[in-house]
């Protein structure tokens, strides 16, 4: 039974929670119920280890209930008066109603008024708009009929198998719906008066966890919850799934909606037989998909469960997850999808009044700044005009007015791209020298002049691209030859594969970016920069970067103010929160993404809450000095001589003769944890240390994280059975690397960890350079700092707090943190790490009393197990 848990005011709000809560808990969602209740924006903190994920599910969904128990009273007092004015003895005809509408609407609150109105004003507009749709396609229809009759000999006689790759006329202004085909009861799903919470965290495994956690929650039966995800995750169409990438799975699914569509159109149009069969996604089925969407909302399910459901009820989960946002109460999805705004728009997604949750928050900013930057290659732009450019010589004819046009814009844009990186459209971007290399940096109305485009309309031709769905028109195009083939088996080879077997038999600037096709479409790669020149002139550069040919040359546009971006979520939303384990330097948040968003400071809330392990259970340790009186300091000048290196590996061989299980170090660089290396295992350093711990390496590729972990966990476990002269093993990681985010380094994994000098970011990157020069004219001055100073700190201590905040993960375990820099001693510094280690932290100008601290600290607790 589920422990009942009040919270530190009495006669506040009570938390079901599946066990007896820390009071840190307690706390926390207490502060999260009066910060969702009173429309804050709150910044919460509260450490791995703590329970966050639960503690937020609790405090929200508590919140959620009262708030819809509150709705529902309010309707059923507003209901009251008429319905006991209906019970008493009947009125005259003419007199009942008047009275009955007079003492409803007298006190009705103003959601109530609006929700009816909106609803009255939408329906007469609907009803407006199919009538003039209606007639549009009958003249449509009519002026189709009369063209075909007229000209129908004239044009070429295409194949079969090339008529679907012909552009359906396009309207710009015309906005369409986002998922065409299905019948018009998706009105019939709006149920605006559903109250959501909308939780986002960075990646679909760290989702699945806490759709897990909902589930063990004593809201884990009664929640409407609906997890949302990509095609690639959520696809059960194994022919589309086996493309692999993502952008190829998106142009198959969107091209099988269109055949379903216009197979349905062609069904409709009595004389049309010339029309074949193509395939259509067995999935894509209205009645199946509506009964996964009531399947769904019945239980909580995670994405893995969602995917099962799908292939068992033969209904795609992509779609059928996408019809039950309207009725959930909980939406859980990837941070892409909420804070791009036309990706929100296209998942039907609506924040009007609704919460907002966004977890794992402490690269929020980095986070939207990647979402809304896009770069494109010189070989794409060169290969996006190819594709393009025979697409048009071969259909010309048979493409409508505005398209052609469209289409030359787009390619006259690709052509002026090239040029800006000294190169021809016409010639093989591989074997084109760039005279002029180096980096440049332009302000977006600046290229756009420079590169005479500025009389284009962009947003229309971007619209264009998205709503004619040319990406995989432009792919799948292959000529007759390949498109007809006898052989089965070569009829089952995917358009693209055609496509560029025939651009490869005459086109040596596709052949050469081959591999690079097959991963991501080019003109998608165009779309998203294009996208991003829409921006405001001074939110954003353009970064011309010439290499050594055009190919490997490319345009980049770097946004510099996510605030721009942010606004619209806060603006819309009832509440946002804005949680993460180690959320310091909070600076940013308020600063950067907040107050450039638009946010009065007196609806920003902040809550940090302790650790629930005994203070005797962690020893940070500032260590200034090492064994041989050397001071520490790793900066770019000082981290590569000699004797830096070889007091760090003495440090590091006194620690391991006194720490048990894991020891983890993480370094500044791959670059530098690889010159390391390589000095200790010149001065036999390394074999010093291999004989307390058996030493890993992070490796850079992602699919061989989980093997060296495997490894690393097994050697420990190993070690400690035995009892011999090996004592554990010792992984060297990198700062902002693959275990610095998202791995656990608890109990005997992470008895000690170690972080080799301060991270700061290169500032040698033009791109960091432009937001340090934008941040210094845009923001104040804070504490006589100037923001470029303060930027460069606080992201060196973010990727500091991230990485010593793996060691400790639950209330019993205990760790020692070691921080091998003078400089953390400083107060600007010290300051920004999280306030549960800042205050058990003890700075040790020498090695011999940090190493009797360590010693002591690790043999009390060895005696203690």
């Amino acid at each position: 039974m589920a422990a009942e848990a009040a919270a530190a005011d009495p006669g506040g709000p009570r938390f079901p929670f599946p066990y007896t809560p820390y009071l840190i808990q307690e706390q926390f969602m207490a502060a999260l119920y009066d910060a969702l209740e009173a429309g804050r924006v709150g910044i919460f903190e509260s450490p791995t280890g703590t329970g966050k994920s639960l503690s937020l599910i609790c405090g929200a969904l508590a919140w959620l209930r009262d708030f819809e128990q509150k709705k529902q009273e309010e309707e059923a007092r507003l209901l009251a008066p008429e319905e006991s004015g209906q019970e008493g003895k009947e009125c005259p005809a003419s007199a009942g109603p008047g009275h009955a509408a007079s003492q409803g609407t007298a006190g009705e609150p103003d959601w109530v008024t609006a929700f009816v109105q909106k609803k009255e004003e939408r329906d007469l507009v609907d009803r407006l708009k199919r009538s003039e749709e209606d007639e549009t396609k009958r003249l449509l229809q009519l002026s189709k009929e009369v063209l075909s009759e007229g000209a129908g000999d004239a044009l070429e006689q295409l194949d079969h198998n090339e008529e679907e790759l012909i552009l359906a006329e396009y309207e710009s202004d015309e906005e369409k719906k986002a998922v065409s085909g299905l019948e018009e009861d998706d009105d019939d799903l709006e149920e605006e008066h559903v109250t959501k919470i909308y939780y986002c965290s960075r990646t679909h495994s760290q989702l699945s966890q806490f759709v897990h956690e909902v589930q063990k929650s004593p809201f884990g039966k009664d929640t409407r919850l609906v997890s949302l995800g990509s095609r690639q995750s959520l696809c059960v169409n194994e022919e589309v799934r086996r493309l692999g990438a993502l952008q190829l799975i998106n142009d198959r699914c969107m091209e099988m909606q269109k055949n379903k569509h216009e197979k349905k159109s062609d069904e409709e149009n009595e004389g049309r037989k010339r029309r074949v069969s193509r395939a259509i996604c067995p999935f894509y089925s209205y009645e199946q998909m509506q009964f996964l969407r009531d399947e769904v909302l019945v239980e909580v399910k995670d994405i893995e469960q969602l995917v099962a459901l799908g292939r068992e009820t033969k209904a795609c989960p992509y779609y059928g997850s996408r019809y039950a946002i309207s009725a959930a109460q909980l939406v859980v999805l990837p941070y892409q999808m909420l804070l791009h705004e036309r990706t929100r728009n296209a998942a039907g997604i609506k924040l009007k009044d609704q919460v907002v949750i966004i977890d794992e928050a402490h690269n929020l900013i980095d986070t939207i700044t990647c979402i809304h930057s896009a770069e494109v290659s010189g070989s794409q732009l060169c290969c996006a005009h190819s594709q393009l450019l025979q697409y048009m010589e071969r259909y010309s004819k048979r493409l409508k007015a505005k398209n052609l046009m469209y289409i030359k814009q787009i390619l006259y844009l690709l052509e002026q791209f090239v040029a800006m990186l000294g190169g021809n459209v016409k010639q093989n971007p591989s074997c084109q020298a760039v005279s002029q290399t180096g980096t440049v940096l332009k302000s977006i109305n600046d290229f756009l002049f420079q590169s005479h485009i500025d009389n284009i309309n962009l947003f229309k031709v971007m619209q264009m691209l998205s709503s004619a769905g040319l990406f995989g028109f432009v792919e799948r195009y292959g000529s007759p030859a390949s498109a007809v083939k006898s052989n089965k088996e070569n009829q089952k080879l995917s358009g693209l594969q055609n496509f560029l077997l025939t651009l490869q038999q005459g086109s040596p600037v596709v052949e050469a970016e081959h591999d690079q096709v097959r991963t991501a479409s080019p003109l998608m790669q165009v779309e998203g920069f294009l996208s991003a020149l829409t921006n405001t002139n001074q939110d954003g550069r353009v970064i011309i970067n010439r290499q050594g040919t055009v190919g490997q040359s490319s345009l980049k546009f770097l946004l510099l103010n996510p605030a721009v971006h942010f606004a619209k979520v806060v603006e819309e939303c009832r509440a946002v929160i804005i949680a993460g384990g180690t959320m310091q330097p909070v600076a940013d948040f308020r600063e950067q993404l907040l107050a450039g968003a638009g946010v009065d400071p007196a609806r920003v809330v902040e809550f940090s809450c302790g650790h629930v392990i005994p203070a005797e259970n962690i020893l940070p340790i500032i260590l200034c000095s090492g064994p041989s009186s050397q001071q520490l300091e790793f900066t770019y000048l000082t981290r590569n001589m000699p004797q830096m290196m070889d007091e760090t590996g003495r440090i590091l061989c006194n620690l391991c003769n006194v720490v048990p299980g894991g020891v983890v170090c993480f370094f500044p660089s791959y670059e530098y944890e690889k010159q390391i290396y390589a000095h200790w295992e010149k001065t036999g350093l390394l074999t010093r240390l291999a004989v307390k711990k058996k030493i890993f390496q992070e490796p850079k590729k992602a699919n061989q994280v989980e093997q060296v972990l495997v490894e690393y966990a097994k050697c420990i476990k190993r070690c400690s059975q035995a009892g011999g002269q090996m004592t554990g093993a010792l992984l060297l990681s990198v700062v902002g690397g693959k275990m610095s985010e998202g791995i656990n380094f608890s109990d005997d994994l992470g008895r000690c960890v170690i972080m080799v000098g301060m991270p700061y970011p290169n500032i040698k990157s033009p791109e960091l350079q432009e937001k340090m020069t934008w941040l210094d004219k845009t923001m104040p001055r804070a504490a006589g700092q100037p923001p470029s100073k303060v930027l460069i700190e606080n992201l060196c201590m973010k990727a500091v707090n991230q990485s010593i905040g793996r060691a400790i993960r639950h209330q019993k375990d205990f760790a020692s943190i070691l921080l091998l820099d003078h400089r953390y001693a400083r107060p600007a510094i010290f300051n920004k790490l999280p306030q549960w280690i800042r205050e058990r932290t003890q700075v040790k100008p020498a090695f011999g009393a940090a190493f009797a601290e360590l010693r002591k600290f690790h043999r009390g607790k060895l005696d203690a197990l």
